[in-house]
């Protein structure tokens, strides 16, 4: 039992190192795995400050996430061959996309997908007086799902909904008076949500 606990600190501690490289990171440009060093060298260009990097499993629980403080390069090193055997992703989430790179941990063996990286573009929502611009790049024609809820007596209430598919480029403008709004969207999978008081 003692064995297993160390094993596990050491398992977090190696996750905790590798996520504060890849939060640091927007674009990933190379991973290496050198022979008996047991150990990836992860270089990470043009990140941004606020950028978030995260590791997630498989099943979507995070392991570990870093809020980019510095812009720029971030290089490192990380030993992941301690992880327990599974499929895991990194993420970094930026202020338009979302990037995941999977890498599988098998007997201390660490594999990288880089083939099935993915980018996820999130959509954007801009205001100007009474108006609401939401924008969304659909590579894939994957759908995006908006609700708009308006408050009224202390809760918001749903005043619309709109489901938008079949287009990789995304535009809806919608008008709305003088009050508080809470503006839901759906899309791969991820939710967000922008309050606006106008």
């Amino acid at each position: 039992m003692k064995n297993l606990i160390k094993k596990i600190e050491k398992s977090l501690l190696l996750v905790t190192m590798f996520t504060v490289v890849m939060g640091n990171a927007s674009e990933i440009s190379s991973f290496k795995i050198e022979g008996e060093l047991k150990g990836t060298a992860l270089t990470i260009e043009d990140v941004k400050k606020g950028d978030l990097l995260s590791i997630k499993s498989d099943n979507g629980i995070t392991i570990y996430k870093e809020l980019i403080q510095l812009a720029g390069t971030y290089e490192n090193g990380f030993d992941l061959t301690e992880l327990p055997n599974g499929n895991y992703f990194f993420e970094i989430d930026k202020a338009l996309k979302i990037r995941t790179i999977p890498f599988s941990v098998s007997s201390n063996k660490v594999s990288f997908e880089k083939d099935k990286e993915v980018i996820v573009f999130k959509p954007f929502v801009r205001t100007k007086d009474d108006l609401v611009y939401i924008t969304k790049l659909a590579l894939n024609y994957e759908p995006l799902k908006i609700r708009i809820y308006g408050k009224q007596d202390g809760g918001y209430h749903l005043l619309r909904s709109d489901k938008i598919e079949g287009v990789q480029s995304i535009e809806k403008l919608y008008k709305l008076e003088k009050g508080n709004y809470k503006i839901e969207l759906n899309s791969n999978n991820n939710k967000y949500t922008r309050f606006i008081n106008n």
